[in-house]
């Protein structure tokens, strides 16, 4: 389930997930067109394989996939709760579930408001800033699921 996140094909996965077409990615690194659709397709299927493993691994049952994204949306079988897999250049790739926290009390409070952070701006997608990781996480992951669509 290793997804490496600094090869080249991942380069090329991110920019498309950032707006990028594939002819721009083509002249930004002096290739074909056709190269770059190779590469992302390849890529994709990657992503997908590692989305799926991960849900496997977590027992999360798969509702919907877009490899495109590096989204997986599934629930949960023995927690009973909506989860999230997503895959970020940054922070690898991550599961996330739905839950209300109590996040001023937890030892990862700084690190899921970053993680957040870094991975909405992956996106492009703008999320309120508050000092509530679950606040930050919910309005992220609706607008996650809008994207789905």
């Amino acid at each position: 389930m290793f997804l490496a996140t600094d090869d080249r094909q991942f380069g090329f996965w991110a920019l498309r997930r950032g707006g990028e077409s594939n002819i721009g990615i083509a002249h930004r690194f002096g290739i074909s067109r056709q190269a770059v659709s190779r590469a992302l397709h390849l890529m994709d299927e990657k992503i997908e394989s590692t989305l799926r493993g991960m849900a496997e691994a977590n027992q999360i049952s798969v509702e919907k996939i877009n490899a495109e994204r590096g989204v997986l949306l599934g629930k949960s079988v023995p927690f009973q709760t909506a989860a999230i897999i997503f895959v970020s250049a940054k922070h690898g790739v991550q599961v996330w579930y739905e839950h209300d926290g109590d996040c001023g009390a937890c030892q990862r409070y700084t690190e899921c408001i970053e993680l957040l952070w870094d991975y909405a701006t992956e996106l492009g997608v703008r999320i309120e800033k508050t000092a509530d990781p679950t606040k930050m996480a919910d309005e992220l992951f609706t607008r996650v699921k809008a994207l789905m669509k």
